[in-house]
């Protein structure tokens, strides 16, 4: 009885987290051999409690690691943002922008360019999460830079030209991301809309609206090596007053806390509300509404808006 008492303590202990305790005794009958197995437990709990110590050790440098790269790359992607003094230097159009990532790193994608005369704007969200997807994003807005720089105007190849980059890379990288990006060319009131992804709203001055759908425009970027026969152009004209809102589906696909989304329709709502207010203001007005729809609800994507008025 006195050795079913140590036994009985000792499992006590190791419970209690003191895998180092051991039992002696000099009993050489069953009980005995019951408690060499009992040591020879405690041994390779102790053995098994070191090496999971080492692991967490180094789960926990890769964690602090991976998180120190995670904000390298969110602090380029907001460098990468179009600033409030390049929107303002635009001429003809009042610009007003809005990113906001669910994660560390966002996933979508918005600028504002302009070279010689020209200006470009863009709208896309890559697929997926986390660094990967992020770096994919840098990769979409260098390529869409470097194609302006060069003067290249055909949407066709433009937009062809960035999917090859964009593909070659991710197979490269063996990933299975890709991105919707739509393109539009801006100049004297005339808009030039390529690429797939998510409608562009316009309310024109007296009030009504107008829905463009990007499916027929364009294909998935980084999907297939060759998208030149999905490439299309729609020209919308601007008058004084107009006003072209772009987005992503973190802004449609918001939930609340019922599981509800905010929708397509919602947004065109609080946008025929504010139509006649500035860029800047209208922008403001729909993530305010957004915001309140979600409430407490956790953010699962990322949330950009792209406010145009003609002045």
């Amino acid at each position: 009885m006195q050795t079913v008492f140590v036994l009985d303590e000792a499992v006590k202990k190791m419970a209690s987290g003191n895998l180092d305790h051991k039992i002696i005794l000099d009993n050489r009958d069953e009980l005995g051999q019951v408690v060499g197995a009992f040591n020879q437990i405690a041994d390779a709990l102790v053995g098994a409690n070191q090496k999971i110590t080492v692991l967490n050790n180094r789960l926990k440098a890769e964690n602090i690691r991976m998180s120190a790269e995670l904000d390298v790359t969110r602090k380029i992607q907001q460098m990468l943002l179009p600033q409030d003094r390049e929107l303002k230097e635009v001429i003809g159009l009042g610009i007003a922008g809005f990113m906001e990532a669910a994660e560390k790193v966002g996933r979508d994608y918005y600028d504002v360019l302009q070279h010689k005369g020209r200006v470009k704007i863009g709208i896309g969200d890559v697929t997926g999460h986390g660094l990967e997807s992020g770096v994919l994003m840098i990769m979409v807005q260098t390529a869409v830079r470097t194609l302006l720089a060069y003067n290249e105007a055909d949407p066709v190849r433009f937009l062809t030209a960035i999917n090859s980059v964009i593909y070659d890379n991710v197979q490269r990288m063996k990933s299975d991301k890709n991105a919707s990006l739509a393109l539009l060319d801006y100049q004297q009131g005339m808009l030039k809309l390529s690429g797939q992804h998510e409608e562009m709203i316009v309310v024109r001055c007296n009030g009504s609206v107008e829905r463009f759908d990007t499916m027929d425009l364009g294909f998935p970027i980084g999907l297939d090596a060759d998208i030149a026969e999905f490439v299309a152009e729609k020209i919308v004209h601007l008058h004084s007053g107009d006003v072209v809102v772009l987005y992503t589906d973190g802004i449609t696909e918001a939930k609340n806390m019922d599981k509800l989304l905010y929708g397509l329709d919602k947004l065109i709502e609080v946008i025929e509300i504010n139509w006649q207010r500035s860029a800047g203001e209208i922008r403001q007005a729909v993530i305010k509404d957004v915001r309140s729809h979600i409430g407490e609800q956790k953010v699962f994507d990322d949330i950009t808006l792209l406010g145009l008025k003609q002045k």
